[in-house]
């Protein structure tokens, strides 16, 4: 009697197990491990750490791990096949109007999230003249449209106002600002947030200024050619993410996500970040093509480009386009 016990109790743990371990480890095995590079954890970049998160790139087949890396190494990396993605869709840009072989798939950030905050007795525009600017990266992206939005606005960003490429993070820039070293910062969500906390000026958002895709991520044209499928579950489980971020029912999971990413214990400023990040999000991955223009040309001044580049040469829609029509899109 013992001996059937012991049987049936050997046998149910055997058809336990054959009924659920092997889909379950055919489930893991068949996720394929896929590197993308970010050039920093930047809110902005919500569509895809949403994704992750709710698991869609998983449901995809794909394995998601995400580096944080200089926008130019990732473009060289991705390039060399050791990077998969590259996220920073600007040095996706950079690297094609340089003539190598890359293309931007997918916009998830239309306009630019900085903010140029100042102290707080420069309350205007002209005051700002003769002042200290942190700015980003030397050669940054966001240093160079800084410079083409002071000169739009009437201020020479060497002769009236000094923009200091300081790179580091939205936090270094803004102890900059509070030691006095500089009299401005540009600053990224959250830190604009501590910023005006602290008394700081919002003077300008450069969104309003300035239309340009910002986020998303690119690939080699090698891998566009070689692994298509790939590519279109990649961005297939992006747009997903854009279009759960933006379904009125999921804000408070939204906010929880904000929350645990970038770690924000204040569920008001959580709100906050959510609402700014809104005035820039995509909502199917569409950017304008001007915008897309606007871009490759700062991009060619600044690397001193003189050929022509249009933006059929630096983005392949493909991708996005038939899992606009899968998803049903608008």
């Amino acid at each position: 009697m013992k001996t059937s016990m012991r049987y049936f109790l050997w046998l149910s743990a055997f058809l336990a197990l054959t009924s659920f371990s092997p889909s379950h480890l055919q489930a893991q095995s068949a996720l394929k491990k896929i590197r993308m590079s970010l050039p920093s954890k930047n809110v902005a970049y919500l569509a895809i750490y949403l994704a992750r998160n709710k698991g869609l790139y998983k449901q995809e087949g794909i394995d998601l791990e995400l580096i944080l890396m200089p926008a130019n190494l990732a473009s060289t990396a991705v390039l060399s096949g050791d990077l998969d993605y590259n996220g920073a869709v600007t040095g996706v840009i950079g690297a094609a109007v340089q003539e190598r072989p890359m293309k931007a798939l997918i916009f998830t950030v239309a306009r630019p999230l900085e903010f140029l905050m100042t102290k707080k007795e420069i309350k205007e525009l002209r005051q700002l003249k003769g002042k200290k600017i942190a700015g980003s990266s030397p050669g940054g992206t966001v240093t160079m449209l800084t410079r083409v939005v002071l000169r739009n606005l009437g201020l020479d960003p060497e002769r009236d106002a000094f923009l200091n490429p300081m790179g580091g993070t939205g936090a270094g820039r803004l102890a900059a600002l509070d030691s006095g070293v500089v009299d401005a910062a540009i600053l990224e969500m959250p830190e604009n947030i501590l910023a005006q906390q602290r008394g700081y000026n919002e003077l300008l958002f450069l969104g309003d200024f300035v239309e340009f895709p910002q986020n998303g991520f690119g690939a080699s044209e090698r891998k566009i050619r070689e692994s298509p499928d790939e590519v279109l579950k990649m961005v297939r489980a992006t747009l997903r993410g854009l279009h759960f971020i933006w379904e009125e029912k999921n804000h408070e999971e939204v906010l929880d996500i904000i929350m645990k990413e970038w770690k924000i214990a204040d569920r008001k400023m959580a709100g906050e970040t959510f609402k700014h990040l809104k005035r820039v999000l995509t909502r199917d991955a569409s950017v304008k093509p001007e915008s897309v223009q606007f871009l490759i040309d700062v991009i060619r001044e600044n690397s001193k480009v003189t050929r022509p580049v249009t933006v059929a040469q630096v983005v392949d829609y493909t991708f996005v386009e038939k899992a606009r029509k899968e998803l049903g899109s608008r």
